[in-house]
């Protein structure tokens, strides 16, 4: 499609604010699609600095940088006003050290892992690598510390660990998330599969009692944190001191030290529980999830706040 000059010239503004731009679906702290979140996750692990844009809040801005740089699909990344590539670009570029020296970044670290396979899992694992010639076992893990475990074209560049025979390939984010694991088969009341112990990964989000929360408020030990828009606050809120996610605050609240108690709070539960999540991955260490949310405040800590 031809791009209407007025939108060749916003997409190059944007282009010229910020060295590193991501075009992607959604906000770093709330990627909106899996390719987008690799994308980001991939250039966070790297500390890289990058302006963004949601192209799901400006169709105008979706469908111009498609054509502005002749790409079909979103995520897109531009260094220097260039376009890089799509999410497997971003990732194998990543991985391989070439986007870090692209960046002028040091060199990430190659080091494989300490990994233990047990002989259930080898038997398992083999029998999946015998029915796919040529390919080769990948273990992925994000920066939730979630793994996913796939075939992969063999690669004898990539950063790989070996155990009780079997080689296992990483990309460099992972394998610094890897080190330490320990990789199962489990056949019991948790049904059949692969079960993964890795002592890297972060705490849960710890559920905290409205009343143990109203207690650690009252005595300072505790930052809580309502993540409710503010026409929910206006409504009901509690009666004590809480942050927000209005304006620059949230940005704040990740800059604050890792050991920093945070607890969420929303209306129910739920948006605190994914807001806490996304905190965790972040790396802060003491989060927890109000339960039962400003309704459950209003049942057992302060009845005159309202219910809706």
């Amino acid at each position: 499609m031809s791009l209407d000059p007025a939108l060749r010239s916003r997409i190059e503004s944007i282009l010229g604010a910020d060295r590193v731009v991501l075009f992607m679906k959604g906000q770093p702290a709330m990627p909106q699609c899996g390719f987008s979140a690799k994308a980001v996750g991939a250039l966070q692990d790297l500390g890289v600095q990058f302006g963004h844009v949601n192209v799901l809040a400006d169709q105008e801005i979706r469908e111009g940088i498609k054509a502005y740089g002749d790409w079909p699909t979103i995520p897109q990344l531009y260094v220097d006003g260039e376009l890089i590539g799509g999410s497997d670009i971003i990732l194998q570029m990543a991985s391989s050290g070439e986007l870090s020296s692209l960046l002028g970044l040091a060199a990430p670290d190659r080091t494989p892992p300490s990994i233990t396979v047990t002989p259930a899992a080898v038997e398992m694992l083999k029998g999946a690598l015998a029915d796919a010639p040529g390919a080769a076992l990948q273990l992925s893990i994000d920066a939730s510390f979630q793994p996913n475990f796939q075939l992969a074209p063999l690669d004898d560049n990539a950063i790989a660990a070996e155990s009780n025979g079997l080689r296992v390939q990483f990309d460099s984010a992972s394998a610094r998330r890897a080190d330490g694991i320990t990789i199962d088969w489990v056949d019991d009341i948790r049904g059949q599969g692969l079960a993964i112990n890795n002592p890297n990964a972060p705490k849960p989000v710890q559920e905290l009692d409205v009343r143990a929360a109203d207690d650690q408020l009252r005595a300072g030990a505790i930052t809580l944190v309502d993540v409710r828009p503010a026409d929910e606050r206006a409504i009901a809120a509690i009666n004590g001191k809480f942050e927000t996610f209005d304006g620059d605050n949230r940005a704040k609240l990740e800059a604050l030290p890792k050991d920093t108690p945070l607890a969420f709070l929303c209306h129910r539960g739920g948006r605190s529980a994914q807001a806490a999540a996304q905190f965790l991955a972040l790396g802060f260490t003491n989060v927890f999830n109000v339960t039962g949310g400003i309704d459950a405040w209003s049942e057992n800590v302060d009845n005159s706040v309202p219910k809706y």
